[in-house]
């Protein structure tokens, strides 16, 4: 697909690859719409693929954000879609999806978290609902970290890399090795009794407290664990952590450490439904990058 991309839209507006500084517009924007980034989500989020940021402009102004983050030939994930107000209500949104968008992605596999009310309209474009994701709010800080928690960064990043991929459906090892050294970030890793990774989780610093996630574990009994490890290193803040419906023990999980749902998604697929191991997913990583 040639860029600059120009949509069919009344007003005409073309579509443009970011820059690096450009993706903190796009991250400023979220914030100002209640999406709590990551202090750090810019330069974490463009290590993924440098090639799957955009800006709508239109006569030169940058008018809209959107991303197609691209994870291998099989696999993408979109995210990012803001509009200013005043240009809301317009077609924009649909004519991005349909003519850029998902032509973009290919023959890829594309995945979206998309907000309840938007679901009917995702779901006329072709794409399938798979489960609802809940963000739950808490607060950290509290009580000691359990034993046998392994900080993340005494662990190779290969073992955890292997561990994350059936978690995800496509490879992610780019985003991944920046995403889990970024900074303030505070990591957690439990091992089984032959030192292989049995679950792992993040806490990321954001404009408002820390979200956690991934935070994937083999057993209940683990990702309690892990769960605990890292609230016992934030301070007394907000805590956000956003688990998949069909989990129930991770829904379970969240409300026994007084944590109440805020807000949720739609996850929804373009092609099929992959199978992922939901059952042992307790936080999913992002909203934005999947």
């Amino acid at each position: 697909m040639d860029l600059p991309f120009s949509l069919s839209t009344r007003p005409p507006v073309t579509v443009r690859p970011m820059s690096r500084d450009d993706l903190e517009i796009a991250i400023d924007w979220a914030a100002a719409e209640g999406w709590n980034p990551g202090l750090h989500d810019a330069a974490t989020f463009y290590g993924a693929d440098p090639g799957g940021f955009f800006a709508l402009e239109h006569n030169g102004r940058v008018v809209g954000t959107v991303s197609v983050v691209r994870y291998g030939d099989a696999f993408a994930f979109g995210g990012l879609y803001i509009l200013r107000p005043e240009y809301r209500g317009h077609g924009i949104g649909y004519a991005l999806q349909e003519e850029f968008t998902l032509p973009f992605a290919g023959t890829r596999n594309l995945g979206i978290d998309g907000v309840f009310e938007m679901q009917p309209r995702y779901a006329r474009a072709g794409f399938r609902f798979s489960h609802r994701n809940i963000r739950f709010e808490g607060c950290g800080g509290g009580g000691a970290a359990p034993d046998g928690v392994v900080p993340l960064e005494d662990v190779r990043f290969e073992a955890l890399a292997a561990y994350d991929r059936p978690f995800f459906p496509g490879p992610r090892e780019n985003f991944l090795r920046g995403f889990l050294a970024q900074p303030e970030g505070v990591g957690a890793v439990m091992l089984d009794e032959y030192d292989q990774v049995a679950g792992y989780g993040l806490a990321r610093p954001c404009r408002v407290g820390h979200k956690l996630g991934p935070l994937f574990a083999d057993s209940p009994a683990i990702a309690e664990r892990l769960f605990g490890a890292l609230l016992a290193q934030l301070p007394a803040e907000p805590v956000y952590l956003d688990v998949p419906e069909p989990n129930r023990v991770a829904l379970a999980l969240a409300e026994a450490q007084g944590m109440v749902p805020v807000f949720g998604t739609a996850r929804m697929y373009s092609r099929r439904i992959p199978t992922l191991p939901l059952d042992r997913t307790y936080g999913i990583t992002t909203f934005e990058l999947g």
